[in-house]
C-alpha cells in the first residue's frame, strides 16, 4: 500500500441496517461518524441499491467504494441470500452499483470484510498462519485467512453438527430464541468451535458480532479448545473498514 492512500469508503449492508463512512486506511478507523439507515422491507436489490445511494449522497458520492453483503459473492455476483430478499440470488451487484453510481465498486461477503479488517488492523494484526473469524449474530458468518490472505466465501456456519445446521444451534439468535443463559449457549458454541478446530487447526479464532462486546460473560465458558480465542476489536466498524480496504486493494476495475 502506498504511504498516502487515497480516500476510501465502505458500505456495510446488513439484514437490519445499511451503514457507511469514509475510512482512514493508514490507521484502520473511520474518518467520520458513520451513517446508518434501516434496510428496506422488502430488501429487494432495487430498494437496497437506492438506500446505498442515499448513504453515498450524504458523503459526496465517492468515486470508489467497497460494499459488504450478507451472502456468498463470486466475481461481483451474489449467489446466496439467507437474510435478505431472494431476488439477490444471481444478481450482479457490482455491475448494478457501477451503473447506478458511476463509481469503481468492489463487493464481498460481510464476514470476509470483517475478517480482513481484523487481520489488518485489529485482533489478528501481525498474526501468521490460519485465522478464523466467526461473526455471531442472526447466523454464523465466517472468514478464513492464511498469513493475512483471505479464503473467500467459506460459509462454515453451515457445517452440519448432530444432524443440524450449526448456526441454528450456536448463533446469537439461537441463544435468544431458545432463551439460553451464557453457560448453556457457550456449551453449544464450544462444540461447534471444537469441530472447526478439528477440521482446520487454526492458529487463532476471533469472535465478532454484537455479542463480542459481552465476551467477558461467555468466552471463558467456551471449553476444551486448544486454539487461542479472542474477541474482535473493531466492533461494528469492521465491515465498513474491510469493505473500504477491499475496494482500495482491488482498484482499477478488478472484481
Amino acid at each position: 500500500m502506498s504511504p498516502n492512500p487515497p480516500a476510501a469508503f465502505g458500505v456495510d449492508i446488513g439484514g437490519s441496517g445499511i451503514k457507511g463512512a469514509p475510512v482512514d486506511l493508514r490507521a484502520g478507523r473511520l474518518r467520520t461518524e458513520r451513517l446508518r439507515i434501516p434496510t428496506p422491507r422488502p430488501s429487494t436489490p432495487e430498494a437496497v441499491l437506492a438506500a446505498v445511494g442515499e448513504v453515498l449522497a450524504q458523503f459526496g458520492n465517492p468515486k470508489r467504494f467497497g460494499v459488504t453483503f450478507p451472502g456468498v459473492v463470486k466475481n461481483g455476483t451474489v449467489r446466496t441470500a439467507a437474510n435478505v430478499d431472494a431476488g439477490w440470488v444471481d444478481f450482479d451487484a457490482v455491475l448494478a452499483l457501477r451503473e447506478s453510481t458511476g463509481a469503481d465498486v468492489a463487493v464481498l461477503n460481510d464476514a470476509d470484510a470483517a475478517g480482513l479488517a481484523e487481520a489488518r488492523f485489529g485482533a489478528a494484526k501481525g498474526q501468521g498462519g490460519v485465522v478464523i473469524m466467526l461473526t455471531l449474530g442472526t447466523g454464523i458468518g465466517t472468514a478464513v485467512l492464511i498469513d493475512g490472505k483471505l479464503v473467500p466465501n467459506t460459509e462454515l456456519g453451515h457445517l452440519e453438527i448432530d444432524g443440524r445446521d450449526a448456526e441454528t444451534r450456536a448463533s446469537d439468535s439461537a441463544r435468544g430464541r431458545d432463551d439460553l443463559d451464557w453457560q448453556h449457549w457457550a456449551k453449544r458454541l464450544s462444540k461447534y468451535v471444537r469441530h472447526l478446530e478439528a477440521l482446520l487447526w487454526p492458529d487463532m479464532i476471533i469472535f465478532g458480532g454484537g455479542v463480542s462486546k459481552k465476551s467477558e460473560k461467555w468466552l471463558p465458558l467456551v471449553r476444551h479448545v486448544r486454539t487461542p480465542m479472542v474477541p474482535a476489536t473493531l466492533a461494528n466498524d469492521a465491515g465498513i473498514i474491510g469493505a473500504a480496504l477491499w475496494a482500495r486493494e482491488r482498484a482499477g476495475g478488478v472484481r
